[in-house]
């Protein structure tokens, strides 16, 4: 969190300076919103199931899991808010069950089942970053703060989940991770991320 806030009227302000647009705005609180974001990737594979290396750089391609946002229509990571009580890590969690697999549809055995492996794979993480991020509705009063966090499919469990968007999500895909990727706020950044823990194309 920004910590040290500045407080205008007893309003805080942003901590990266003014947006031009007072209030809260789409935000549902004043100063930081904290988000947590899952960036979940594998190799992308042949058909005999070896890395697929880019032609220019020679280094293997990673994948990961891009929901399309119903808002906007860009590609982004499945992420979503911090809600009050929740710890990011179960909200990392909760999250891409939602947005990527569409537990909310799933009865209860289904539910418990995904839930059992997501745990399996969310258990090694590597944060990516951690802090404030430029968002589009970030205001001089309400801001995103988010933690990002790669999850790497090392054992090619996730060939076996079926991708499905939640109702936040038009649509949900694996996606080449490249340096051209047009993704939504920061997202960009939080990929580059991934593909540089992971010695990937970039």
């Amino acid at each position: 969190s920004s910590g040290d806030q500045r407080r205008v009227g007893g309003l805080p302000l942003n901590v990266a300076g003014r947006t031009g647009v007072t209030g809260r705005g789409l935000l549902g609180r004043w100063g930081p919103n904290h988000a947590a974001d899952p960036v979940v990737t594998r190799w992308k594979q042949d058909d005999k199931g070896q890395k697929v290396l880019h032609p220019t750089s020679k280094k293997p391609i990673l994948q990961f899991v891009a929901i399309k946002r119903n808002d906007t229509g860009e590609w982004a990571v499945p992420g979503g808010m911090v809600e009050v009580g929740d710890s990011v890590s179960r909200t990392l969690k909760k999250e891409f069950g939602e947005e990527a697999l569409n537990t909310m549809t799933m009865d209860k055995k289904q539910q418990k089942e995904v839930s059992k492996q997501v745990i399996e794979l969310f258990k090694k993480g590597n944060v990516l970053y951690k802090g404030y991020v430029d968002d589009p509705r970030n205001t001089d009063n309400a801001w995103m703060e988010t933690v990002a966090v790669n999850y790497h499919d090392h054992k090619g469990a996730f060939h076996k989940f079926k991708l499905q968007a939640g109702d936040d999500a038009g649509q949900v895909a694996w996606v080449d991770v490249d340096s051209m990727l047009n993704l939504y706020a920061s997202h960009s950044y939080f990929v580059m991320g991934a593909a540089k823990v992971n010695d990937a194309h970039w």
